[in-house]
């Protein structure tokens, strides 16, 4: 079997944590420096589509929808963000790490067909936090597929965005209608009772992995 090689590394910033980038024939791998496991895989990205389609089905009768996303990955959120929205659509996604969008203008890119060649698409290479903040009542939807979900894996910091603070800076980003959606890698029922605290309807979907019926279960939060 053919062996990964390293096509690349990046360091998060303010945490000095390394991504590193590697590609075995047509599949890539994004990890953790010093770790066994990995982040994400081109080979497993259901949930990732999921997180994208489940809240734009909400906002297609919306006029000149605006999406935000937060974390561009491996580009599939995007890419099944864009599939689902129509020409009049701008999706915008916030991604800390700029390597991670070279990454995805490169070799990496196909495996999602290239999202950020999309017309609509803009990438904010910055903390998604400064988006949310900075902007009242722009957005349709908010997508957050931030680290490992409401605890956070590669920076601690990133619980704000599950805390009931950014919770409500979150809401104060959204349009009329508009919906917030959350990936995560595991079940949180505290999570759960924290957007309803907020005065938000929340509804828990158990996505997989891979593609109905296969691969880990992961959980996409919608919330309205």
């Amino acid at each position: 079997m053919a062996r990964f090689e390293l096509l690349g590394t990046a360091i998060i910033p303010g945490k000095g944590t390394q991504l590193r980038l590697l590609q075995r024939n047509d599949e890539f791998s994004i990890r953790i420096a010093g770790t066994s496991g990995e982040l994400m895989n081109t080979r497993l990205h259901g949930s990732e589509d999921a997180l994208a389609t489940l809240a734009c089905e909400r906002i297609t009768d919306h006029p000149a929808p605006k999406v935000l996303i937060g974390g561009l990955g491996m580009g599939f959120t995007l890419a099944a963000a864009l599939q689902s929205l129509g020409d009049a659509a701008e999706v915008t996604v916030a991604e800390l790490v700029p390597e991670v969008e070279q990454w995805n203008l490169g070799p990496l890119g196909s495996a999602s067909g290239y999202p950020l060649k999309d017309p609509r698409a803009k990438v904010h290479i910055g903390d998604v936090v400064q988006l949310i903040k900075a902007s009242p009542a722009s957005y349709d939807a908010i997508l957050l597929d931030i680290d490992n979900g409401p605890e956070g894996l590669t920076q601690k910091e990133n619980d704000w965005l599950y805390s009931a603070a950014g919770i409500a800076a979150a809401q104060e980003a959204l349009r009329p209608e508009g919906i917030l959606a959350y990936w995560s890698a595991g079940q949180d029922p505290a999570f759960t009772e924290r957007l309803k605290r907020a005065g938000l309807s929340a509804e828990a979907v158990t996505v997989r992995a891979h593609r109905p019926g296969k691969g880990a279960k992961h959980v996409i939060w919608l919330a309205w």
